[in-house]
């Protein structure tokens, strides 16, 4: 067989492949060559082989079937050989393989070898892929060449520790002892491996720093290493750009981090050697850079002095007028982890960390931004704010959210005065209204209607920024919640901060109707708007029938929940018209949530705002009653776990308090809401539902029985019966049971039933037995309604239900009316 072609010919041939094909070509002929040489056992080229198969698989081919070939190199007398052998080894095999346990009797041989440079072969192996199972094995060799003369040994054995440690901590008290003399070899290599031997012993063992801390005063001899390297003059073989070994510098300083850390004895002892080194070491090479982080990083790490650490924050300074990039934003992570401890050292680099702000780098750009919302306070609100504002219109849309996060949050902490905070809030809106947070428009809401001696002011300044652009709908939304509240003091011109606008009536309506029919607008800024427009007919006194005229076109939209308020509205004209000016009154001044607590929603006038979880207690005093009782209202509408007592709904006290939107507090979406557990809510002080006392009793053993039963619902398939239980010991309580069955020939899913009565009734709604309704009416839903009629009245309810059925989404209302009379007289 002709002698196989060398490594350099290999090489040279593949690199002529002008395509990826021509390259495969070549080196399945070449492996497929390599491959009969190992079957016919040709000891002659075998390293030759192994050689290219290295090659090959540097560039990404398979050469897992020279494995072993790697091992019978391994055994051979050459040094050649072995070190072919060892390096292919520590590339194509690894401890998920049993084949490298084969080695281990090799490599044990190899330790023990009279050529250093063979025990430096089986050192390197070792300490690159040994398995748990090989250390353990081969710990004891390790640790007689730690403690050899051999400077050559010394630091590969070190380095072979480093990596036994990591594998089997429990064998770290081994190498305790040959640790004792390292530090005083002169050998940079050696000083340099024992560092990070001594470096992974004290990071993974407690025992071992406090030992190193206080038996072996290791402090005091990495000081005189460190000295020594900094004031010792040029040295051809260790120095970098006229600095003298910065890489075991650097490890010395994180060692002497590790050592510092929380402990005043040694931090104390390392105070004076820091301070050269930040002061000593030359700043116009990147290597010095390098030492110089590592002093900052060590000095903010151990119980340093306050003016060392003031100098370290200084050198980050210096670091941000670098011309480096990574430099920069080096500084800016480090001095955003020092911020919180040395704030008034920071902020003397606030000009220079606001420059970063428009650095080109996204990421030094990130972090200029993180790190001047962190410097922001009550004495530099105004000016960080000027610069945030100016870098939130000009910076990346992938920023802006969270620039508008941190001045809404900045602003809300530290605003000078209520003015600059809502003009500050509605320049974010304006720029970015798009990014900001949902709580944007209930948080500005709130803060207007708080600050009642700016409401002109307000409502001026965000009728003039919405004319025309609709693009910002956070804005809009804000703008047409403000018209509808405050659109009288619009059009008197009341404005006292800047000089008033002229302003119609008919005016304000053509800005609102646009919004409801601009393309731009969505579903709830049209909500908004319509609420906004139903509002002014209580403000304005010669536009209330086009105010009407536009309600009722609405009554028929497609929007459901815009169809639902102009429906509302429409009943308030035509059938309690006395009562719309009390329900559409201003808004009372709002209470700010100070608790981290749980809150609820509460809904006042037809929008949604927070409030705490608690209720105030009713004025003494006679509350006016009207035709509002005759309205039906949601009670219940949470579907609470069975027998416990739906809470109801905490509304502001007003003389429209009593009213809801009809169905308005039904959730639509099928999921049911959990219950809150007693340990996170307080104590509530509110009048207990007066079916309570039925919620831990089954249903009545002394039933009036004869009660008809009724289809309450037939359509699409839906079928949904009522029956009825009364107790005679409590007539005046109604138990319904619903059953729901599908006749169509697929289930209906995520099925939801909820239900409305009159305010002279009380109902609660315990959880049905299934969300599924099988199809072919082979089965049902049952779900149990209990209903308070403590005055007998004539008992009706309005039904909500909602399914999925064949791929869509269905929702349908009725109106029950046809109880039997035996159900309520």
């Amino acid at each position: 067989m002709p002698a196989p072609i060398r490594l350099r010919e290999l090489i040279r041939t593949i690199r002529t492949a002008r395509t990826q094909a021509e390259e495969r070509e070549m080196i399945q002929k070449e492996c497929a060559a390599i491959r009969s040489s190992f079957r016919e056992e040709d000891n002659t080229y075998r390293c030759r082989n192994v050689a290219k198969l290295l090659y090959m698989h540097m560039l990404g081919y398979p050469a897992h079937f020279g494995q072993l070939e790697c091992l019978k190199l391994i055994a051979s007398q050459k040094f050649t050989d072995k070190r072919i052998g060892y390096l292919g080894a520590m590339l194509l095999l690894d401890e998920r393989q049993d084949v490298h346990l084969l080695m281990t009797n090799c490599i044990k041989n190899d330790l023990n070898h009279s050529t250093q440079f063979v025990q430096g072969l089986a050192l390197c192996t070792l300490g690159c892929m040994g398995s748990s199972e090989m250390c353990r094995d081969l710990a004891g060799e390790v640790e007689k060449l730690l403690k050899t003369s051999n400077s050559y040994l010394r630091k590969k054995a070190a380095l072979c520790a480093v990596h036994v440690i990591r594998k089997v901590p429990e064998l770290m008290e081994m190498f305790l002892p040959a640790t004792k003399n390292l530090l005083n070899e002169k050998n940079h290599g050696v000083l340099h491996t024992s560092v990070v031997l001594l470096t992974e012993m004290c990071e993974r063992s407690p025992d071992m720093l406090a030992h190193f801390r206080k038996n072996e005063k290791l402090v005091p001899q990495l000081v005189r290493i460190l000295k020594n390297l900094i004031m010792s003059g040029y040295s051809p073989e260790h120095d970098v750009s006229g600095i003298s070994d910065p890489f075991l510098q650097v490890r010395i300083l994180r060692l002497l981090r590790i050592l510092g850390r929380n402990d005043d004895d040694s931090s104390e002892a390392m105070n004076d050697i820091l301070a050269q080194v930040a002061t000593n070491t030359e700043t116009s090479k990147n290597v010095g850079n390098a030492i110089l982080y590592e002093t900052v990083l060590t000095i903010m790490d151990i119980k340093s002095e306050s003016g060392l650490r003031v100098l370290a924050i200084n050198i980050l300074g210096r670091f941000l007028l670098n011309n480096d990039k990574n430099i920069r934003y080096v500084a800016l992570t480090s001095l955003l982890k020092t911020v919180q401890t040395d704030h008034n050292a920071v902020q003397r680099h606030r000009s220079t960390i606001v420059d970063c702000l428009k650095d080109l780098d996204v990421s030094i750009k990130r972090r200029a931004m993180e790190l001047s919302f962190a410097l922001v306070n009550g004495n530099n609100i105004r000016g960080m704010m000027k610069e945030l504002l100016y870098f939130l219109d000009s910076c990346e849309p992938e920023f802006k959210a969270d620039c508008a996060s941190g001045i809404f949050l900045a602003a809300e902490k530290y605003a000078p005065s209520k003015r600059w905070h809502i003009d500050t809030i509605m320049r974010v809106l304006t720029t970015a209204g798009s990014y900001v947070r949902d709580d944007a428009v209930p948080n500005l809401i709130q803060l207007i209607t708080n600050s009642v001696e700016m409401h002109a002011y307000t409502v001026q300044r965000l009728y003039k920024a919405i004319l025309g652009d609709y693009s910002q709908q956070p804005l809009v939304q804000v703008a047409a919640w403000c018209i509808g509240e405050y659109g009288d003091l619009l059009v008197s011109g009341q404005c006292e901060e800047e000089e008033p606008i002229q302003v119609t009536e008919d005016e304000v309506l053509d800005i609102l109707e646009s919004v409801l029919i601009s393309n731009m607008s969505t579903s709830v800024t049209r909500g908004y708007a319509l609420t906004a427009i139903m509002k002014l007919s209580t403000r304005f006194t010669c536009t209330v029938n086009r105010i009407k005229k536009v309600v009722s076109i609405y009554g028929s939209s497609i929007d459901v929940e815009l169809q639902q308020r102009a429906v509302e509205y429409n009943a308030l004209f035509k059938k309690y018209d006395h009562m719309r000016s009390a329900l559409l009154e201003r808004m009372p001044v709002m209470e700010k949530v100070t608790t981290n607590g749980p809150t609820e929603i509460v809904q006042t006038n037809g929008e949604t705002e927070p409030a705490p979880l608690e209720t105030k207690p009713p004025p003494s005093g006679p509350q006016p009653t009207s035709q509002a009782n005759d309205l039906l209202d949601l009670l219940g509408g949470n579907d609470i776990t069975p027998v416990i007592p739906t809470a109801p709904t905490s509304k502001p006290a007003s003389a429209g308090g009593e009213l809801l939107d009809l169905l308005g507090d039904i959730t639509l979406t099928g999921a049911p809401t959990a219950a809150p557990t007693p340990a996170s809510v307080p104590q509530i002080s509110q009048p207990s539902f007066l079916l309570d006392g039925l919620s831990s009793q089954p249903l009545f053993n002394d039933i009036t029985t004869g009660i008809p039963s009724i289809t309450a619902y037939s359509k699409n398939g839906l079928k949904i019966e009522f029956t009825f239980e009364r107790s005679n010991t409590n007539p005046s309580v109604t138990v319904i049971t619903i059953q729901a069955s599908n006749s169509t020939e697929l289930d209906m899913t995520d099925f939801v039933f909820q239900a409305a009565v009159p305010k002279t009734f009380q109902l609660q709604l315990l959880s049905p037995s299934s969300s599924i309704v099988p199809a072919f009416n082979t089965g049902t839903i049952t779900q149990v309604i209990k209903v308070l009629n403590p005055q007998k009245q004539q008992l009706r309810m309005r039904i909500k239900l909602t399914y999925n059925h064949k791929g869509s989404a269905m929702q349908d209302l009725a109106e029950v009316n046809n109880f039997p009379p035996q159900s309520w007289q």
